[in-house]
């Protein structure tokens, strides 16, 4: 061999030698500077497991700290695929298995039989196939797992094999305690690829209750690694949905580690955030008032052959909502027939408020010094004819007072009024009124009603007595706690406070004055003057409550064709607003009943919705303990000596 030869030989090799470092040379520059993140986040994911640690979401209360929504811890048990058909982890389940039976395995201790296991995984890996193990270990979970989560064998293997995603819910909202015996048959057991997801689970104290107020709550899937997915508990409606943000909370993690054998080691000390409760919100709702105006107003649609109603108790002196129902309504805890029933009347519906609207007219011309209670008016005996305005009446009238057109209710008296007054300064007290703007209470959906100055003669005629014109039954409400408090148009208030859970108020909500509507000193003017529409010649006397002067105005209107132009026929809204006991009111009331069908009496709110406040009147004066204060008649004087 020449020597050149030899050296070109040698050459070669060390040019392939240097061209091969020069690749994994590279190759290694790429992965520790170029691919560094890529890698580092593939090794976090494989060896990395977060657990979402919910927050407790915050109680909803009543003003006497009543629960009235509280939240469960659950859990949902979810099926990893990609370790249940790992054969190198499924192989610890059956190492388990194994050593669990021999002789002697109660007596050593826990290192030990680690080390067994470890010892019967390795022979386990060698004697059988990785498809024989996956098969064994997922009959072995089945066995075990089965009945604690209440299911056959065979249903639980068809959920696994026939799902198709590799993260798969085997069973949800279990029980704490039912979670807690599963995850420790788990443990117990070395069995691989069930998982455990905390959530929280809303729970409602009385469903039938305050529905449309308390609102309800929905779940929210996020995705997370691997295709995984969690869910997040949000408020849907009412105060669930309006008061989120405090009642929500703060959720936490948990990360778990895992080893090169894919077992999970403990998290270091900063593996860990403490979830955050949410505050419980406490209500303004009065729940013993809360049951009663929802059984008398049932009472009331079911008697009169209605589908549709409210009833608003409201406190006169702080604007504080302390009952409110609406039909129709639902479950909270099983909502069926929502999207039918979830129809919020008390602050969604628009409706002409008919006569309970004449305050406007007779309050304004009263607080401008244009007239006194004992101001007269002509009627003109049942129809006021000038141009194309005909303003007509349910009864012929003559001279009536102003106090007498609101006991009569004579229309073209609150047109008479209106005209004192001018359409600008009776449109300005609708604003002052709230009407025709939302009230702002805090719950979703509200609707503002149509209150407007179209410069329409004809318009402004039909409005005095309350046509051409659209409310909700909580602005009427709010409106009436105008003449039953010192004139002021108070923001409906229903929460009342943020509270933690050790007790602490955190924020309160304090009484908001929109507007001073009415001088404190006409407002009660007008409370006296309404106090007579339920004496003997009002419109009112059904809604009349033994021992108690009862003031308040009923209304009827006919319903729009919502199909065309003009009014139903055989169709009315009627409603009655008043308040108890007349000289200070404890609450002021509105019911509301809509279209009711009954042939058992003439459908006027007098004679339909009047009653159904005389009854909820008398059931929460006493509810209430107050005083008395007209005599009782004779019979009922003798049964309380």
């Amino acid at each position: 061999m020449n020597n050149s030869s030899f050296q070109n030989r040698c050459f070669i090799l060390c040019l392939i030698l240097v061209i091969g470092l020069s690749v994994l040379s590279g190759r290694l520059v790429q992965i520790q500077l170029v691919d560094r993140q890529r890698y580092a986040e593939s090794s976090r994911k494989a060896y990395h497991r977060v657990e979402m640690l919910p927050a407790l979401r915050g109680m909803i209360v009543d003003r006497h700290e009543e629960p009235l929504a509280k939240s469960i811890p659950v859990s949902t048990v979810f099926v990893d695929k990609n370790h249940l058909f790992d054969p190198k982890l499924a192989a610890f389940g059956l190492a388990y298995e194994e050593a669990s039976g021999e002789d002697g395995w109660n007596q050593i201790d826990d290192a030990a039989r680690r080390r067994r296991i470890q010892v019967l995984r390795g022979d386990i890996l060698n004697r059988e196939s990785a498809d024989t193990i996956v098969s064994k270990h997922l009959a072995y979970a089945i066995g075990i797992l089965a009945r604690p989560l209440g299911m056959r064998r065979e249903e639980l293997r068809a959920k696994i094999e026939d799902s198709r995603g590799k993260w798969v819910p085997v069973a949800k909202d279990l029980p704490e305690d039912v979670a807690d015996k599963l995850r420790e048959a788990v443990d117990k057991n070395w069995i691989q690829g069930f998982e455990f997801q905390n959530s929280i689970k809303r729970w409602y104290t009385a469903p039938n209750l305050a529905t449309h107020l308390i609102g309800f709550t929905g779940e929210i899937e996020e995705a997370c690694d691997e295709g995984k997915t969690a869910t997040r508990v949000v408020g849907r409606f009412g105060i669930e949905s309006s008061m989120e943000e405090y009642l929500a909370g703060r959720d936490g993690w948990r990360e778990h580690c895992r080893d090169s054998r894919g077992l999970v080691v403990p998290g270091n000390s900063s593996s860990l955030l403490p979830p955050r409760s949410g505050l419980n919100v406490q209500l303004t709702l009065d729940m013993g008032l809360q049951a009663i105006v929802e059984e008398e107003l049932d009472a009331c649609l079911a008697e009169y052959q209605s589908m549709r109603g409210t009833v608003i108790l409201m406190d006169p002196e702080n604007g504080d909502i302390l009952a409110m129902a609406s039909r129709p309504h639902f479950d909270l805890n099983h909502r069926q027939d929502i999207a039918a029933n979830g129809f919020n009347y008390a602050i969604q519906a628009i409706y002409e408020p008919g006569s309970t609207y004449k305050i406007v007219a007779t309050g304004g011309v009263l607080n401008e010094g244009l007239a006194t209670p004992q101001t007269s008016v002509f009627c003109h005996n049942g129809l006021y004819s000038v141009g194309n305005i005909q303003v007509p009446d349910h009864h012929p009238y003559g001279m009536l007072t102003l106090e007498g057109v609101l006991v009569k209710s004579s229309n073209i008296g609150a047109y008479k009024f209106a005209l004192q007054l001018g359409a600008k300064r009776f449109y300005d007290y609708a604003e002052k009124w709230g009407f025709g703007r939302k009230t702002g209470v805090l719950l979703s959906g509200e609707s503002g009603g149509i209150v407007r100055n179209t410069g329409n003669a004809v318009d402004f005629s039909r409005a005095s007595y309350g046509y051409a014109l659209n409310v909700t039954p909580l602005q009427m409400a709010a409106a009436y706690a105008v003449i039953g408090g010192d004139g002021r148009l108070l923001k409906p208030r229903i929460v009342k406070s943020l509270v933690a859970n050790d007790g602490t108020v955190i924020e309160t909500f304090p009484t908001e004055v929109v507007s001073q509507v009415l001088k404190p000193g006409i407002a009660r003017k007008l409370r006296d003057s309404l106090a007579k529409v339920t004496l003997t010649g009002g419109t009112a006397t059904l809604a009349a409550v033994p021992g108690y002067k009862v003031a308040g105005k009923t209304g009827t209107a006919k319903k729009h064709n919502p199909n065309g132009r003009g009014y139903l026929p055989d169709s009315y809204t009627v409603s009655f607003a008043g308040m108890l006991p007349a000289q200070d009111p404890a609450f002021v009331g509105i019911v509301v009943i809509d279209d009711p069908r009954t042939n058992k009496v003439t459908r006027y709110g007098g004679t339909i919705a009047a009653p159904a406040f005389g009854r909820i009147g008398a059931r929460a004066a006493a509810y209430l303990n107050i005083p008395p204060t007209e005599p009782l008649p004779t019979p009922l004087a003798d049964a309380q000596r």
